[in-house]
C-alpha cells in the first residue's frame, strides 16, 4: 500500500524526523492562501499522486509569489501524471539547499531483513544511479534483534556526511527512520532527498512510504490512507471472490487452477511469442458460477484478445469442470477465443464432453501456448 507525499511526511513529523513546513490544498485558492499562511518568500508546488516523476512532468513547481503560485496551482490541479490526475498539492516552503542526500529503509531478501540505503547523489533517479554508479549506493544490514544501534548509525552518517556537525544530526534522524519503519510494518520508507540546507539543518523534503498489505490489520491509521488504484480495486475484488489476481497488461487472458501452474502457463504463453494479461488463480473449484465471476474479470480488461484456461484434475475431476465450462459459457456472451486444456483425472472424458462447442480445446500446454498465440494474433 502506498500513500501520499503529504501522508508520509505526517508520519515521519510524528516520529521527530524533520521535515518542511507544508500545507495540503486541492483548489488554487487554498494555495495562495497556504503561502500566506507559510510566511516565505518562495514556496513550492507540488502535486501529489502515487507515482514518481512529478518534477519532469511539470508537477512540481517554483513560486516567490501569490501570483505564480495561483499560476502552478492551476495548471498542476487537472494535469495527468503517467495515468494519475491530480487533485491535490502541497504549497511548502522552498529551502536553501546546499546538498541533497539519498536515504531509505528497505526489505531486502538477500539479506532477509532490513536495509539502510544511501547515496550523496539525492534527487536523482536512485535506480539510475544503482545501473549507472553501483559504487555510489551504500547499502547497511540491520539486524532486527538489536535494531540500529549507535554505531550502525554513526557508520551510515559517516558515509553521507564529513562535518561532525552533520553526522550528529543524522544519527538520531536515521533511527527514528527506522523505529517508524518497523513500528509502522512499512516495506519502504524513503527520503529523496534528504537535504542539507545553508543555514547547517537536514530535513526531509520529500518522503514515500509503502505498507505491508498484510499488516495493515494492526494500523487502521494507515489504512484510512488507503487510496486503491483501478488495478488495485479489480484485485481486492477478486480476492473476496475467492481468486489471486494480479494485472500484467498483455493480451492473453489467464484461468487456472494452481499457483504454480498459472506461474508455468505464462511462461509458456512468453515463450511462444505472446503477452499475458495476467496472474488467475482460481483454485481447484469447478463451480459455474466461479468460473463465470473470473471471466467476466478477464472480459473486463479491454486488452484481452483471448482466454486460455489451463485446468490440472487432481481431486477435482475434469470431466466435472468441462461441464461447469460449459454451463458457465450458457451465461455468458462473448466472441472471444477461448482455448482450454484440460489434463488430469477423467481428462480425456472432459474434452469429450467440449468437443461440438465452440471451444479451442488443446491436449497440452504446448499446443494450448500455440493456439492462444496465434488467436490472440488473428
Amino acid at each position: 500500500m502506498k500513500v501520499h507525499e503529504y501522508q508520509a511526511k505526517g508520519i515521519f513529523a510524528s516520529y521527530g524526523v524533520p521535515v518542511d513546513n507544508s500545507i495540503l490544498c486541492k483548489t488554487p485558492q487554498e494555495a495562495v492562501e497556504a503561502f500566506k499562511k507559510l510566511g516565505t518568500e518562495r514556496c513550492v508546488v507540488k502535486a501529489q499522486v502515487h507515482t514518481g516523476g512529478r518534477g519532469k512532468a511539470g508537477g512540481v513547481k517554483l513560486a516567490s509569489n501569490e501570483a505564480e503560485v495561483l499560476e502552478h496551482a492551476t495548471n498542476i490541479l487537472g494535469m495527468d501524471i503517467k495515468g494519475f490526475t491530480v487533485d491535490r498539492i502541497l504549497v511548502g516552503e522552498a529551502v536553501n539547499i546546499a546538498a541533497e542526500y539519498y536515504v531509505s529503509i528497505v526489505i531486502d531478501r538477500k539479506s532477509k531483513g532490513a536495509i539502510l540505503m544511501l547515496s550523496r547523489e539525492g534527487g536523482m533517479d536512485i535506480e539510475a544511479v544503482a545501473k549507472e554508479t553501483p559504487e555510489k549506493i551504500f547499502k547497511i544490514a540491520i539486524d532486527p534483534s538489536v535494531g540500529l544501534t549507535d554505531f550502525k548509525a554513526r557508520e551510515a552518517a559517516f558515509k553521507l556526511f564529513d562535518d561532525m556537525a552533520q553526522v550528529k544530526q543524522a544519527v538520531p534522524l536515521f533511527q527514528k527512520l527506522y523505529k517508524l519503519f518497523v513500528e509502522k510494518d512499512a516495506s519502504l520508507a524513503e527520503i529523496n532527498p534528504l537535504v542539507l540546507t545553508k543555514e547547517g539543518q537536514l530535513k526531509a523534503i520529500d518522503a514515500k512510504m509503502t505498507f505491508d498489505n498484510n499488516a495493515l490489520y494492526r494500523h487502521p491509521d494507515i489504512f484510512e490512507m488507503f487510496e486503491p488504484t483501478p488495478d488495485e480495486k479489480k484485485e481486492q475484488e477478486a480476492k473476496d471472490k475467492g481468486f489471486s489476481y494480479v494485472n500484467l497488461g498483455g493480451e492473453i487472458g489467464c484461468m487456472v487452477n494452481g499457483a504454480g501452474l498459472a506461474m508455468a502457463t505464462m511462461d509458456m504463453i512468453k515463450l511462444y511469442g505472446g503477452n499475458p494479461a495476467n496472474f488467475l488463480d482460481i483454485g481447484g473449484s469447478s463451480n459455474p458460477q466461479k468460473i463465470v465471476e473470473a471471466m467476466k474479470l478477464l472480459m473486463a480488461d479491454k486488452h484481452v484478445r483471448v482466454v486460455l484456461i489451463n485446468i490440472f484434475g487432481g481431486i477435482t475431476r475434469c470431466d466435472d469442470v468441462a461441464t461447469g465450462l460449459i454451463e458457465a459459457f450458457k451465461e455468458l456472451k462473448t466472441d472471444m477465443p477461448i482455448v482450454i486444456r484440460l489434463t488430469g483425472t477423467n481428462e480425456k472424458e472432459g474434452r469429450e464432453l467440449l468437443k461440438g462447442t465452440n471451444f479451442i480445446v488443446a491436449e497440452t500446454m504446448a499446443e494450448a501456448g500455440k493456439k492462444a498465440v496465434a488467436a490472440a494474433r488473428y
